[in-house]
């Protein structure tokens, strides 16, 4: 296995995890090898470019802020989401840049960053390129990709860049769902206990679970902090935020009927749960990446609606949730995509949905069979999803879209459940179809806001 949970489910900033923290870590990156090779105070100046949907997209993403963020030391897990736009535009006003918060530069916005709006590198539509001079002379150059949840692979010229296996080993090594089922049938395990089993060769069993009790708490969080803010989402589109809204009417109307039944009450909550986190990710605060920014309220709001609504989901079963959703996105980072600029959105709220769908499957009662089916059904049924942002922002129709994959990895769930888990579409059946799909997709449909509702909307 190559892909660990955490790798899957980690800390940092709205709104793209590949827009937004994967150029902030790229650039980090970057100043990183900068100092590294003696380099840093010998630089002049620091160009940096964007291309593809990096480009196209970039400014409704917050890939600029970014940039600058990571070239001074600032990491997605830590930077101050309060502090770091000032600081951003106080570089813009200023035309001063700190690398790595020790070394000034000049640094002119329209010159030193660049977004390509119609121009991609070849390994991956997320590309991007920086170059430190000395004057006139070039001290280091690096070229960089972000492939989705935060990734990024760095291209040193030697062939096409990619993951870098974990050298640990692990008892239940597996790439594909096959693999992953086939551990679990030999060992009579569930796939918790074979992800539980492969985190526990990196660091001791307590830490695994304290730590996956950290991301929830941060889950929880962005909930908390979504259902309290009212307002309008930052980005020119006037999008209002509504979570704070449904919270205090939900909260009213439990008061109201409590002594009534109404059958769809749940699914209200799990509406309510996705759009916080995700109007927290479209105003750029602390979110959980899961696997994708775009896609992050989705699993949250499923785990919440276990927590509210199952008896008996306590500190094991959030940890096994979490588990089981890592081990099903191990499978589509190790085989496919979560990148909507290379499969559209199929590979972001589908492979979230998928996520849930299977977790919630197991603490639900479900054998490895039945969890692999409500994956499977997950995805399914966001085959061909486009993603096409309005005005390149993170909110149309991308908020509404967790909550409605939110309901449906519910319903998948519930459906294996019904099942024996025997089933005609295997898992990496719909996920390979998934990357066929991504690939015949027309580049409009990708992260590009040039297709779709991005263009047949009429901005207010």
């Amino acid at each position: 296995m190559t892909v660990s949970v955490f790798d899957l489910f980690s800390i940092g900033i709205g709104p793209s995890s590949s827009h937004t923290v994967g150029p902030m870590r790229a650039a980090f990156s970057f100043a990183t090898a900068l100092a590294d090779a003696g380099h840093l105070n010998a630089t002049t100046r620091v160009w940096a470019q964007l291309f593809g949907s990096l480009g196209a997209t970039g400014h409704g993403h917050g890939s600029g802020p970014a940039v600058l963020w990571g070239l001074e030391g600032e990491d997605p897990e830590t930077v101050n989401t309060t502090t770091a736009p000032r600081r951003a535009a106080e570089i813009v006003a200023t035309g001063r840049l700190s690398l790595l918060g020790v070394h000034e530069i000049a640094f002119d916005p329209d010159t030193d960053l660049v977004l390509h709006r119609r121009q991609s590198l070849p390994f991956h539509p997320n590309g991007m390129t920086f170059t430190a001079y000395a004057g006139t002379e070039v001290l280091l150059a690096r070229t960089y990709y972000s492939i989705g949840g935060g990734f990024v692979l760095d291209d040193d010229g030697s062939g096409a860049p990619e993951l870098i296996p974990d050298p640990t080993p692990v008892p239940y090594p597996f790439r594909t769902a096959t693999e992953l089922l086939e551990h679990c049938r030999v060992n009579d395990l569930r796939v918790s206990d074979v992800m539980l089993a492969n985190e526990c060769a990196r660091q001791p069993e307590p830490d695994v679970r304290e730590e996956l009790l950290a991301i929830w708490r941060v889950m929880a969080q962005c909930v908390e902090n979504g259902s309290a803010t009212p307002g309008v989402l930052p980005g020119g589109l006037k999008v209002r935020r509504r979570a704070a809204d449904l919270h205090a009417r939900l909260i009213t109307d439990a008061g109201r009927f409590r002594d009534e039944i109404d059958p769809l009450a749940a699914m209200d909550w799990v509406t309510l749960w996705a759009l916080a986190v995700n109007e927290e990710n479209a105003s750029g605060g602390r979110v959980v990446t899961a696997p994708t920014n775009g896609a992050a309220g989705i699993i949250p709001a499923v785990l919440h609606y276990a927590v509210t609504f199952v008896p008996e989901t306590d500190d094991d079963a959030i940890v096994r949730f979490l588990l089981v959703a890592g081990a099903i996105g191990a499978v589509y980072q190790q085989t496919a995509s979560i990148s909507g600029a290379e499969v559209g959105c199929q590979g972001e709220v589908g492979t979230a949905c998928s996520m849930a769908a299977g977790a919630l499957a197991e603490i639900l009662g479900g054998s490895p069979q039945q969890v692999e089916n409500a994956a499977e059904i997950g995805m399914e049924h966001h085959l061909g999803l486009t993603c096409d942002p309005v005005g390149g922002l993170v909110q149309i129709p991308c908020i509404e879209r967790n909550a409605v994959g939110s309901v449906k990895a519910i319903t998948a769930a519930r459906l294996a459940l019904y099942g024996d888990g025997r089933h005609t579409v295997s898992l990496d059946k719909v996920i390979k179809t998934m990357m066929e799909t991504g690939a015949d997709m027309k580049v409009k449909y990708k992260e590009t806001s040039r297709g779709g509702l991005a263009v047949n909307i009429v901005e207010c």
